[in-house]
């Protein structure tokens, strides 16, 4: 349920989003409260809320007035807000969230409204806790934190990004039941490398380049220490930092506090998941599959990294399991004679003649599935897809980049270019379809999947730690859930319209995991999944008194 009016009255009571009801307010609340006359005389249920908020959507032209819409009632009423992203979440979510949130961040500073989150400044060095002490809500339980380089596939935006932790954190809220009180997202402006908006009289951050090395590296201390001393029990979830910083900081972090890194376990999940959906379709074994990723980051490696860690509880060893995984990037397939390669690389590249050709990498390696995490669109082109098709009666192709504008491939080329026979998922939304007669829904391997429900579970358990195998399981939870039904149209996730009830059940199968693990930091309930249910945050309106 929502908040309580927090003894707030009259004027300052309409503009508190978290108390204000708007024109829900009882009559006899009214005038007890202070704001007779200051609303129409009309009482709305919430459902007749819901629906004026559809109808003025309606009237709106794009997808960015749209967004615009829906923070600005998030802002005045939070929980109308709620309830109409959860009223129709398949509508909703793009607009809250990927794709739009992408043209949001791109115009961030242009169409700035109201502040939403905290923003810490690296100029603030040795007083982030103090700013912290300026959150009002003490019991933070989620925080997503970005310093705003790498957003989506649209590069360096610097506070610009902001859009995106307030956008996934409505999504902890609408997908999960996460409470919003909980959430609490933060950017960290270490400066930008954005000559654009370094120039722009209207960008909203420092006006300098970028911290990096030592400095960078005691700033990420300083706020991780500073978020433990004020949030003990705060789940910390990074999100859209570059592969240079992404990498390290969950390496340094994962295993002394409880986080994770979305675009590298969040998204290798859902990669997973989606396999898992494939194979249900294909009717093979995972530890019988062989992936081309197109694209060599963190992202890349991380779905790598899980695949062959979930073949590795399927039976075979990991290092076999990394040996069915091959990356290839801007200069070529990652091959052991390379010398410009990562750490974190190094595990994925093979003995095996150099190549600069995909599609030539394709006819060699022969993989079952394609994965594209590149941000660069149209790279699955007419022949890459026509290869796949040739080595596959039924091709796994996957382009995940984000947004829309950055998908490797499109859903009507994926499917045309394979005669129909493509398993299609992409990062982005693509319609339904229909080919030589055929209908097609594609999939969408968004992360919305994964990271509500794991939100969900840390609540439920107060976990400790974050590790693999959570994500592993919650992969396998989002695959069990497709219908057969769904199959037969190739689509390989759960329907968006569902994605509450699916959330809950991957949030109860992950929560379980962690009291069988030992991670939980509270008492195992006799029915996890009815706990969970009962702690899920619904949005209704409580009377005051």
């Amino acid at each position: 349920m929502s908040p309580t009016t927090h003894g707030l009255t009259g004027y300052l009571l309409l503009h508190d989003p978290h108390a204000n009801h708007g024109t829900a307010f009882p009559a006899a609340d009214r005038r007890a409260l202070g704001i007779e006359g200051l609303l129409p005389p009309a009482v709305d249920t919430l459902d007749l809320q819901i629906a004026r908020v559809h109808t003025q959507m309606e009237a709106l032209n794009s997808d960015l007035q749209k967004y615009l819409f829906l923070s600005d009632l998030q802002a005045r009423n939070e929980t109308l807000f709620y309830a109409v992203v959860m009223s129709d979440a398949a509508t909703y979510m793009p607009l809250v969230y990927t794709p739009t949130v992408g043209e949001a961040c791109q115009k961030f500073d242009h169409i700035f409204r109201a502040s939403r989150g905290m923003y810490l400044p690296v100029t603030a060095k040795g007083r982030l806790k103090e700013l912290l002490t300026n959150w009002p809500q003490k019991d933070v339980g989620f925080i997503v934190v970005t310093d705003g380089e790498r957003i989506l596939g649209l590069g360096d935006l610097g506070v610009n990004g902001m859009g995106i932790p307030v956008g996934k954190l409505a999504l902890y809220t609408a997908c999960a039941g996460v409470p919003p009180q909980l959430t609490l997202p933060i950017t960290l402006d270490v400066g930008t490398n954005n000559q654009g908006l370094l120039e722009d009289p209207l960008y909203l951050g420092l006006r300098q380049n970028r911290v990096r090395g030592a400095e960078y590296d005691a700033f990420i201390d300083e706020f991780v220490q500073a978020v433990q001393e004020m949030f003990p029990k705060c789940c910390l979830q990074w999100e859209d930092f570059a592969n240079i910083n992404a990498v390290p900081i969950l390496t340094r972090y994962r295993d002394r506090i409880c986080t994770y890194n979305d675009d590298i376990q969040g998204t290798a999940a859902v990669a997973l998941a989606g396999v898992l959906g494939a194979l249900r379709i294909t009717k093979q074994k995972l530890t019988e599959q062989r992936f081309l990723f197109l694209g060599g980051g963190s992202a890349a490696t991380g779905i790598a990294e899980l695949i062959s860690e979930a073949m590795a509880m399927d039976g075979i060893s990991l290092d076999a399991g990394r040996a069915q995984n091959w990356l290839f990037d801007i200069n070529g397939l990652m091959v052991t004679s390379r010398t410009d390669l990562a750490d974190f690389q190094k595990p994925f590249a093979h003995d095996h003649a150099p190549m600069n050709s995909f599609a030539a990498a394709i006819e060699a390696i022969r993989p079952t599935a394609i994965i594209g995490v590149s941000t660069v669109p149209k790279l699955f082109n007419q022949q890459v897809i026509e290869a796949m098709a040739r080595v596959n009666e039924r091709p796994i192709i996957f382009p995940y980049s984000n947004p829309t504008s950055r998908s490797e491939c499109t859903a009507e080329e994926a499917y045309k270019w394979s005669d129909g026979r493509a398993i299609f998922a992409s990062g982005s939304p693509f319609p339904p379809l229909e080919i030589g007669g055929r209908k097609f829904i594609p999939g969408q391997g968004n992360n919305v999947y994964i990271f509500p429900a794991m939100g969900m579970a840390v609540l439920a358990t107060e976990a400790a730690r974050v590790t693999e195998e959570m994500f592993i399981v919650a992969a396998k939870a989002v695959a069990e859930q497709v219908t057969d039904a769904s199959l037969a149209s190739g689509l390989i996730y759960p329907p968006q319209s569902q994605i509450l009830d699916a959330s809950l059940r991957v949030a109860a199968k992950v929560a379980a995991h962690v009291f069988d693990k030992g991670l939980a930091r509270v008492k195992r309930p006799d029915d996890i999944e009815a706990h969970i249910r009962a702690t899920a945050y619904r949005p209704q309106y409580v009377e005051a008194g």
